[in-house]
């Protein structure tokens, strides 16, 4: 269903709307919605984090009693279960809104389908597709993972123009322009957590943090299975924003306990590989990963599945040589198995390229 052009404005309103909450939502998608009387907006709001009301009830409280009669807009299905807030289709229903549109069915299995047939039973137009495929990818994180069980995966990098993360000695302070990072900073705060391994902790001492550029940090994630981590990193300062290390059961106590004492989390786990990793932080509510590890574990990481989404940070540089690349050994040894993008964009950052696709399943 396309529905009129003032429908798809109205949808791509709520769009908007839903992203002032980017970055905080999680477990919970980003939802915006618009409350329209006589063809006028008399009510808008979206869901700012997990545990405040959903967008239906906010835009409801700001149209008062002008929405007796109106329609209602929602980029999602409103939901017709208690979580930790009441469900949103009887709000709607008790206040006299006679028309919904919506932009996508809800996959979470305890909504479904669920809340369109209680409005739809209840009396109320309810209008389904309104700009579907913008809805859709805005919350293409929260889908994956209640459809997957799993967080959604981004692998983000940036490489000369000859396939290089580094020099042969290591050094790759920067590959890319100022304007460029400052993306990934913005990148950063739309993500739940950040996963490095251990290799890009003891060479290049990161921050991952979105530097100013939003007020929020995401949840730092460090993969070392034996602990051999430094004992001083800018990861540990626990204050900036939280960090979590997975490792073995047998990783070293002592580096551990010293992790401890900085307030860092420490994970063990049997089998610490990017798939066990993944399922941890879904299961304590993460829905959006950015993998911004070197090309070994990247390497895994697309391996095992734990990577939907790539985004390439291309700077005209040439560099040669046996240079460490993005992506380490894969066992591909026929252009044939080489694991294809898909829904390609690419677009100019000062003088850089960011090339963003989709890995084909």
């Amino acid at each position: 269903m396309d529905g009129t052009e003032f429908d798809r404005q109205m949808m791509r309103r709520c769009l908007e709307l839903a992203q002032q909450a980017i970055g905080r939502t999680a477990p919970n998608p980003m939802v915006g919605a618009v409350v329209v009387r006589n063809g006028k907006i008399v009510g808008e709001g979206f869901h700012p984090q997990a545990g405040q009301p959903h967008a239906e009830v906010f835009a409801l409280q700001a149209a008062s009693a002008q929405a007796q009669g109106a329609t209602l807009y929602v980029n999602l299905e409103p939901c017709n279960h208690f979580g930790r807030t009441p469900p949103c289709t009887e709000a709607v229903i008790q206040a006299g809104i006679e028309r919904v549109m919506v932009g996508m069915v809800d996959p979470d299995p305890r909504v479904a389908g669920g809340g369109i047939d209680r409005l739809r039973a209840a009396g109320i137009n309810v209008v389904v597709g309104i700009e579907a495929a913008s809805c859709q990818q805005l919350n293409e994180a929260f889908v994956h993972r209640v459809t997957q069980q799993r967080p959604f995966g981004i692998f983000k990098y940036a490489m000369t123009l000859d396939g290089k993360i580094a020099t042969t000695t290591g050094h790759s302070a920067w590959i890319t322009s100022p304007i460029a990072r400052q993306r990934v900073h913005q990148l950063r705060a739309t993500c739940d957590a950040i996963i490095v391994g251990g290799n890009t902790v003891r060479r290049d001492n990161p921050h991952l943090t979105t530097h100013g550029v939003s007020d929020r940090n995401p949840l730092r994630v460090v993969m070392s299975r034996s602990l051999d981590l430094p004992i001083s990193a800018n990861l540990w300062q626990t204050a900036i924003a939280p960090t979590v290390v997975f490792t073995a059961p047998n990783g070293n106590p002592l580096v551990k306990q010293q992790l401890l004492d900085q307030r860092v989390m420490v994970v063990e786990l049997d089998n610490p590989s990017p798939t066990q990793v993944m399922k941890t932080l879904g299961d304590r509510g993460v829905s959006t990963v950015l993998w911004e590890c070197g090309g070994q574990l990247a390497a895994q990481a697309i391996g095992e599945g734990c990577v939907q989404k790539v985004l390439a940070f291309i700077a005209p540089k040439l560099v040669g040589g046996n240079a460490p690349s993005p992506v380490g050994e894969m066992g591909i040894t026929q252009m044939t198995e080489a694991l294809v993008l898909d829904r390609l964009k690419i677009e100019a950052i000062g003088a850089d390229y960011l090339l963003e696709g989709y890995l084909l399943p």
